[in-house]
């Protein structure tokens, strides 16, 4: 899977599970509405500054964004 799509659906369902519209994440992350939807649909890949800032309106630390994000894109290992 695209690294940028995978990115855009960890941050939809945790834009989901915390309640919030792309609107109201956008304005508590300091960022524009649509730079969240760009994010979302994969049109854009954040920064590390970028990924500080939705971390906090999402109440999860970045490390957790970019594990869920890793667990969409690297196959599982098989040490068989």
């Amino acid at each position: 899977m695209d690294i940028a799509i995978a990115f855009g659906s960890v941050l939809r369902q945790l834009r989901k599970e915390a309640g919030l519209t792309q609107e109201q994440l956008g304005f508590e992350a300091e960022l524009e509405r649509n730079y969240i939807s760009m994010l979302e649909l994969g049109q854009r890949q954040p920064t590390l500054t970028t990924l500080f800032k939705l971390a906090a309106p999402l109440k999860t630390p970045p490390s957790k964004i970019v594990m869920l994000l890793e667990k969409s894109v690297v196959p599982p290992r098989s040490d068989a």
